[in-house]
C-alpha cells in the first residue's frame, strides 16, 4: 500500500515528523518498507506553456519551442519529447536549476540556443514515465512553481501489509490506524447521500447470494466522458501507484484508494438488463479489460447481463462494457464478495489486480453504499450528468458476522507481562472502532466490520499491545525452576543407553523420520508403512518402519567420503499402520562397518564380525543388571539379515530385536562395498529392569572346576549354559567359556569347548566331593541332552 504523507496528514493531525511516523507504523505492525520523497528539490522548476513549435533545422527528432513562463519574453527551448505541442503545459527547469546531478545552463543544441529544459516526470523524480514531458492540467497557472502546483513536497510511504490487515488497503483505514496510535481523531470526509434527479435504474438480480450478499448500483445519465480529471485527483492516484486514464475510471480508482472498496463503471448502453450476479458456466468465455480472452468454469463468480458475462466479479471488468470517451450513461457497481469466492481465482488466470488483492483478504461489507455515494458525488462534480436512485440487493443473513470477543483482565496481564490500566485498554479498543463494554472480569468488544482478523481473545491482546507500544513492554527472559522428572528405579534412562554406545565408539546420528517408499521396498520393510498425504519429495514420501534404512544410508554417505570405519547409532521412533490408527514404537539401533578396532600399534587390524557386534549389544544389556540374564540370542532373523550371521533377540519369550550382518543381496542393492553389521531393539525392552537390591555375599570360598567337552557343532553355548545351570542348581555361581577348538583330531561336525565352573555355597565350604558331584551332574546333563562327552 502506497500512502501519500500529505494526504494522510489532511486526514489525521499527526504530531510527529516523517521519520517518527514511519517508526510508529512499523512498531504497530504496518511495516514501512520504503519512503520516496517527492519534490523536495524543485526550486527553479516552473509551470510553463508551449506557445509555438518549429522543427529543428538539423535534427529530425528535435523541436524548437517557444515557452511562456509567465514572466518577460518567452524562452526558446530545444526539446526532443514526442508529446511537445502547442498548448501543452509542462514543467520547465530554468537556467541555474539543478535537476538530478545536472545544473541547467544556456546551451546550443545542433547550433540552436536553448535556455532551460522541459522535463519528464522521471527527470524530476515524480514518476517512472520518461517517454515524454510531464503533462500538467490545462488549468495550471503559468509561472507558478511546480511544487506549489502539484502540492509538493510530499513523500510516498510504502507499507508492507500482512494479509490479515485488509482494513488498511485504503487511506481511511490507514488514517484510523494512525489516529489510534497517536490518540487523536481521524477527520474523514463526510459522505452525503446524493439525491436522485431521475428515476432510471437498471435491474440487479443476485443468484449467488452467499458469494455476493450485497450489491449496490446506480445509473448516471448524461455524463461528459471527455472531461479531464482534476490535477489533485490525478496526483493522488499517481502517488498511490495508479496511472490516471480518464475521469470515469479515475474516480472509481480514487474511491478504492480512499475507502478500500473496489468499484467498477459500465457503459450502460452496452448492457442488456438485468445485471445478474451468478456463477460462470462451464466453457463460458469472457474478454477482460486487458483484452485477454479467458475460459471460465463454475468456480468463478461473474457479473453478467441477460446475454453474456460482462465482468469477472472481484477481479476485472469486461472489455465490451468498458467506459470510453463516447460513454454517455454510466452504471456504477460496488459490491461485497465473500473472500473464499475470490481467493485464488485471479492467480489461476495469471492475474493480480487491485480488486482481487482486496477481496481475497476481505473488504468491509458496509462500504459498497458509501463508495457509490462518494463516487457519485465526485462524478457529478467532474463529468456532470444526473444521478438515479441507488439500487441495493441485500441478503443480510449472508453478510459476515462480527461476534463479540471477551478479553479477560487476568489473561491480558499474563500474556503481556505488564498491567495496563483499564481505562487505557477500553480507550485502545474503542479507538480501533470496536464497541466495548466493561465487566467484572474484563471487556467485551464487538469488532468493526472491516476487521476480519479479530475473532479470539489473543487477537484483542495483540491489538492492545500494538497500540500501547511494543517498545513499552519490557523484554524479560522467562524465569522458573524446571524440575526434571525422576527416572524410576525400575527403568534405565535412555541417556544411559546412549552414553554406553558412545563409550563403545559409536557416534549418535539423527536421520529423517520420512524415507523413500522404494528404499523400504528394497529392505522388505514396506509392510504397514504410512504414506504421507503431502510429502516434501519422493525421497521423503513414507514414514519409516525401522531406524536401520536411514542409519545405513548415513553410514554409506560417510563411507563414500573416505571414512573406512563407521559406527553410528540412533534412538527414535518407527511408525506403523494399524487397524486402530498409527502405532509408534520407540527403538534404539546401531550400524557398523570396517575394522573391529580403530587403527593402533598395540593390536593388528581385523574386520568386524558378528561377535564384536554382539559384545557391543551385551554391554548395553548389562546396564539392566540382573535383568540382562533374561535376554537370549537365537539364530535367525528377517530376510534382510544374513542367514548364517544373524540372531533374533528375545527377552523371555518375547522377540524384542534383531542383530547381525546385512544380507549380501541387500548389501549389493544398496551398493555397499563391505559387510555391514546392525542391531535394532525396542527401547522399552532395554530400559525396564528389576529394582536393584543388595545380595548376600557368601563367607565361604569358591571352588573352580574346568572341563572340556566334545559336542555337536550346531549346539550353541547358550543352550549349554542353560543346561548346566539347570543341572547343577544354585551351587553354580558362574560358567566361563575360555576355549573353543575344532580340528581333524576331533572328527567332523563336532567342537571342543573348555569351560570353568565356579562353585560356591552360602552355608559351608564345598569339598572336593561336592565339586566332583557338580561336574558329574553337568556332564551327565550334556550327555543326555546333546550326546556330549568329556574330551580325553
Amino acid at each position: 500500500m502506497k500512502v501519500s504523507e500529505n494526504w494522510l496528514r489532511e486526514l489525521v493531525e499527526i504530531p510527529v515528523g516523517r521519520k517518527e511516523l514511519a517508526h510508529r507504523l512499523t512498531m504497530a505492525g504496518l511495516e514501512v518498507e520504503d519512503i520516496a520523497v517527492l519534490g523536495d528539490a524543485l526550486d527553479g522548476v516552473l509551470v510553463a506553456e508551449i506557445i509555438a513549435t518549429d522543427k529543428h533545422p538539423d535534427a529530425d527528432k528535435l523541436k524548437v519551442c517557444k515557452v511562456d513562463v509567465g514572466q518577460g519574453e518567452p524562452l526558446q527551448i530545444v526539446c526532443g519529447a514526442p508529446n511537445a505541442r502547442v498548448g501543452l503545459k509542462a514543467p520547465l527547469a530554468t537556467v541555474g536549476t539543478r535537476v538530478g546531478s545536472i545544473t541547467i545552463k544556456p546551451a546550443k543544441l545542433r547550433g540552436i540556443e536553448s535556455n532551460g529544459m522541459l522535463c519528464s516526470g522521471r527527470e524530476l523524480g515524480l514518476g517512472a514515465d520518461a517517454d515524454g514531458l510531464l503533462e500538467l492540467p490545462v488549468d495550471s497557472v503559468v509561472g507558478k512553481s511546480l511544487a506549489e502546483a502539484l502540492g509538493l513536497p510530499d513523500a510516498v510511504i510504502e507499507i508492507g501489509l500482512t494479509p490479515n490487515r485488509s482494513d488498511c488497503l485504503g487511506m481511511h483505514g490507514i488514517a484510523r490506524e494512525v489516529a489510534a496510535n497517536f490518540g487523536v481523531v481521524a477527520h474523514l470526509p463526510t459522505v452525503e447521500k446524493q439525491e436522485a434527479s431521475h428515476d432510471g435504474t437498471i435491474e440487479v438480480r443476485v443468484e449467488a447470494t452467499a458469494d455476493c450478499p450485497r450489491f449496490c448500483g446506480r445509473l448516471l445519465r448524461g455524463v461528459n466522458a471527455k472531461a479531464a480529471s482534476p490535477a489533485w485527483l490525478k496526483e493522488r492516484l499517481r502517488r498511490a501507484g495508479i496511472r490516471p486514464i480518464n475521469a470515469l475510471v479515475d474516480v472509481t480508482a480514487y474511491v478504492m484508494i480512499e475507502t478500500g472498496q473496489p468499484m467498477h463503471a459500465y457503459d450502460a448502453a452496452a448492457l442488456n438488463a438485468p445485471v445478474i450476479v451468478r456463477r460462470a458456466r462451464k466453457g463460458e468465455k469472457l474478454k477482460l479489460l486487458d483484452e485477454r480472452l479467458v475460459d471460465l468454469d463454475d468456480g468463478y463468480l461473474v457479473i453478467a447481463d441477460n446475454i453474456k458475462a460482462i465482468g469477472l466479479a472481484g477481479i476485472m471488468g469486461g472489455y465490451e462494457t468498458r467506459v470510453s470517451d463516447s460513454t454517455v450513461d454510466v452504471f456504477l457497481e460496488a459490491a461485497h464478495f465473500a473472500p473464499a469466492t475470490i481467493s485464488g481465482r485471479a492467480r489461476r488466470l495469471g492475474l493480480h489486480t487491485d480488486a482481487s488483492h482486496r477481496f481475497e483478504r476481505g473488504v468491509d461489507a458496509e462500504l459498497p453504499e458509501q463508495a457509490i455515494e462518494r463516487a457519485t458525488e465526485l462524478l457529478l462534480e467532474i463529468v456532470g450528468g444526473s444521478a438515479g436512485p441507488l439500487v441495493e440487493n441485500l441478503s443480510a443473513a449472508q453478510l459476515p458476522l462480527r461476534p463479540a470477543v471477551n478479553l479477560r483482565r487476568v489473561r491480558l496481564q499474563r500474556i503481556l507481562g505488564i498491567k495496563i490500566a483499564d481505562t487505557d485498554v477500553a480507550r485502545i479498543l474503542e479507538s480501533l472502532g470496536m464497541q466495548v463494554s466493561t465487566g467484572s472480569e474484563g471487556w467485551t468488544a464487538v469488532p468493526p466490520a472491516s476487521r476480519f482478523d479479530l475473532a479470539i481473545e489473543e487477537d484483542l491482546i495483540e491489538e492492545v499491545a500494538r497500540i500501547h507500544g511494543y517498545e513499552r513492554i519490557p523484554a524479560q527472559a522467562p524465569r522458573g525452576e524446571i524440575t526434571p522428572a525422576a527416572i524410576p528405579e525400575d527403568r534405565v534412562a535412555l541417556a544411559a543407553l546412549r552414553q554406553q554406545l558412545a563409550a563403545r565408539d559409536y557416534a549418535e546420528a539423527i536421520s529423517y523420520a520420512f524415507v523413500a517408499a522404494d528404499l523400504l521396498k528394497t529392505w522388505g520393510l514396506e509392510e504397514s508403512a504410512i504414506a504421507l498425504a503431502n510429502p516434501l519429495s519422493a525421497e521423503l514420501a513414507v514414514m519409516r518402519t525401522s531406524l536401520l534404512p536411514g542409519l545405513v544410508s548415513a553410514l554409506d554417505a560417510n563411507r563414500k567420503r573416505q571414512q573406512s570405519r563407521v559406527r553410528l547409532f540412533e534412538s527414535g521412533r518407527s511408525y506403523h499402520a494399524a487397524e486402530n490408527g498409527p502405532v509408534e514404537i520407540e527403538r534404539i539401533a546401531a550400524v557398523a562397518i570396517g575394522d573391529a578396532c580403530a587403527e593402533q600399534w598395540g593390536e593388528s587390524s581385523r574386520p568386524m564380525d558378528f561377535y564384536d557386534l554382539k559384545g557391543d549389544l551385551e554391554s548395553l544389556l548389562c546396564l539392566l543388571g540382573a535383568a540382562a540374564a533374561e535376554f537370549r540370542f537365537e539364530a535367525g532373523g528377517p530376510s534382510w539379515l544374513h542367514p548364517g550371521r544373524s540372531a533374533i533377540i528375545f527377552r523371555g519369550a518375547t522377540a524384542v530385536g534383531h542383530a547381525g550382518a546385512l544380507n549380501p543381496r541387500l548389501q549389493k542393492a544398496l551398493d555397499l562395498d563391505a559387510d555391514v553389521y546392525v542391531f535394532e531393539l525396542e527401547t522399552a525392552a532395554t530400559t525396564s529392569r528389576a529394582v536393584p537390591s543388595a545380595g548376600k555375599l557368601s563367607r565361604f570360598p569358591s571352588v573352580r572346576r574346568d572341563i572340556a567337552i566334545v559336542i555337536a557343532e550346531g549346539v550353541s553355548f547358550a543352550e549349554i549354559d542353560a543346561t548346566i545351570r539347570r543341572a547343577v542348581g544354585e551351587k553354580l555361581v558362574d560358567l566361563v567359556l575360555f576355549d573353543r577348538y575344532t580340528g581333524p583330531h576331533l572328527g567332523i561336525g563336532v567342537k571342543s569347548l573348555a569351560m570353568g565352573l565356579i562353585l560356591q555355597d552360602g552355608s559351608r565350604t564345598l569339598t572336593d566331593q561336592d565339586a566332583d558331584e557338580c561336574v558329574d551332574l553337568a556332564v551327565s546333563a550334556l550327555a543326555a541332552g546333546y550326546k556330549a562327552k568329556l574330551r580325553g
